[in-house]
């Protein structure tokens, strides 16, 4: 507990003493604790919508936004994969087994694994599918 002090001060009954400072340094965690797996599962869904829709709209024009989007979507994983290898960092990324039986710790509380992969592959699914109805489409109305 914290309490004013400052009649003791000026009474000459108090002293003020530095706490010790621990020598070890702090454990950094840079990983982002899911399994790759995860990530090459993201990373497959996002190539696979632009090489739905590639494919399907065939046309010389599309070859640089598209290369564009490949490379934003490499640098946005390989970025982050780079940070994980910095020296320093202390923790590993879950392995698919262990990521399987003790599920994630988050601010709200431990997720089961199924609830965090489908959290994490919902998006990339949701695009894939959207790829497959907007292919669907042009080839129906074509």
């Amino acid at each position: 507990m914290s309490k004013h002090i400052h009649t003791e001060l000026e009474q000459g009954k108090a002293r003020i003493v530095a706490a010790p400072v621990a020598n070890s340094t702090p454990k950094v965690d840079r990983s982002f604790g899911l399994p790759k797996e995860l990530y090459f599962g993201t990373i497959a869904g996002y190539l696979g919508f632009l090489a739905i829709t590639g494919l399907t709209f065939m046309n010389p024009v599309l070859i640089i936004p598209m290369a564009i989007f490949v490379v934003f979507i490499v640098a946005g994983f390989g970025v982050p994969s780079l940070f994980t290898r910095l020296k320093g960092n202390d923790s590993k990324a879950l392995t698919l087994g262990e990521f399987r039986t003790q599920g994630i710790a988050t601010n709200s509380g431990t997720l089961h694994p199924r609830d965090a992969a489908v959290q994490v592959l919902i998006l990339p699914v949701l695009l894939v599918l959207w790829g497959i109805a907007a292919a669907t489409i042009a080839v129906l109305v074509s």
